[in-house]
């Protein structure tokens, strides 16, 4: 479907729609953000019909909020508006598997 770097605090409105939205959390100052960030990409890729989203948690309270983040990086899987399971890691094959499972449902 999509692959976004929202730069504005707005993720509510991206993940109200229907269907599942990943979202990774990530910080400018975030060393495994930066490493993680293009392994999300690249997932975004082999999932068309769901939505891949970055956003800096530290620039944007309100979408924080929304999966209550206290470690980065942290992925969140909304489905329908509501959150229905996150991670933190910065192993590859952590996150793939969290991408695999939100995904089939």
């Amino acid at each position: 479907m999509a692959y976004v770097e929202l730069s504005t605090d707005t993720l509510h409105e991206e993940i109200s729609g229907d269907g599942v939205v990943l979202v990774q959390y990530s910080a400018g100052w975030c060393g495994n953000c930066r490493i993680m960030k293009p392994k999300f990409k690249k997932f975004a890729q082999d999932h068309d019909d769901v939505k891949f989203i970055v956003i800096d948690a530290e620039k944007n309270p309100e979408s924080r909020k929304l999966a209550k983040v206290d470690n980065l990086p942290t992925f969140a899987a909304f489905k329908n508006g509501e959150l229905i399971q996150q991670t933190q890691t910065n192993k590859t094959e952590v996150l793939k598997s969290f991408i695999d499972e939100t995904t089939s449902n």
